[in-house]
């Protein structure tokens, strides 16, 4: 089966609508959705309501989690951002015509793991699926990977950290090389185990600025996919809202 999987939206609409239109055109048989579908951004509901219709596969994460009940662990910014969010989902859910689709309903229902034999997907890592981050750093904690390594079948994809790439067990991480001008890089799986971070789509760190997913073709090799959105209209639409932080419409344009 030919997945698309996405993660960390981060409320961002104009990357997730680039996003799901050049999946379309990549011919996949499903949607994966490793959660983040709102914080930070400024269109939570728009952007959960696409994820409802077209995702086969939604987890939750963190700042889903966080929107629905008292926010931990986030920073000033984030917590601002977080509770702007839920008064948006509130806001939403209130109005008449959505009383038997209600936003929060979906996003409370939500998995924390999905297991499918040997693939395990999640938001964070294997070992706390909902809000652990494994950075590229961290091979040099072998204590951790290790730990983490022996909660995984074959391969785990996650998402948290906006960063793509794949881990090995060497322990080493092998980012994907995709220059301005291309659009794709191909990276082959170990035959031992991997975890493989799909990137962000609505808050790249990584450098670029484009959005970032990921295609399962097979248990050979992970395509990445970068995808240019118009990210100055989110950036103003973030400007224009005073519980979010303009440093979160900035960072866009930089993909910081």
């Amino acid at each position: 089966m030919k997945r698309a999987i996405i993660s960390d939206i981060h409320g961002n609409l104009e990357a997730i609508q680039a996003v799901l239109d050049d999946i379309d055109r990549q011919k996949v048989d499903a949607i994966y959705c490793l959660g983040d579908i709102v914080g930070y951004g400024p269109n939570p509901c728009e952007c959960v309501r696409l994820v409802q219709d077209r995702c086969s596969m939604v987890l939750l994460g963190n700042h889903d989690q966080g929107a629905l009940f008292d926010p931990d662990g986030f920073n000033v910014g984030a917590e601002k951002a977080i509770r702007w969010t839920r008064s948006q989902l509130e806001q939403h859910d209130r109005m008449p015509k959505h009383s038997a689709d209600r936003l929060s309903d979906f996003l409370g229902e939500l998995p924390r793991t999905h297991a499918d034999g040997e693939l395990l997907f999640v938001h964070g890592s294997a070992r706390r699926p909902l809000d652990e981050y494994v950075f590229p750093e961290d091979i040099y904690n072998p204590l951790k990977m290790e730990h983490i390594f022996e909660l995984i079948g074959r391969y785990c994809f996650q998402g948290h950290t906006h960063i793509p790439g794949v881990f090995t067990m060497s322990p080493e991480f092998i980012a994907p090389t995709i220059v301005q001008g291309n659009n794709e890089c191909r990276l082959p799986l170990p035959r031992t185990k991997a975890m493989v971070n799909v990137g962000s789509v609505g808050q790249p760190r990584d450098g670029d600025r484009r959005a970032c997913y990921m295609i399962l073709e097979d248990d050979q090799s992970v395509l990445y996919r970068r995808v240019e959105y118009p990210f100055d209209v989110t950036c103003r639409k973030i400007h224009a809202i005073t519980d979010l932080d303009n440093f979160l419409g900035d960072r866009l344009t930089q993909g910081r």
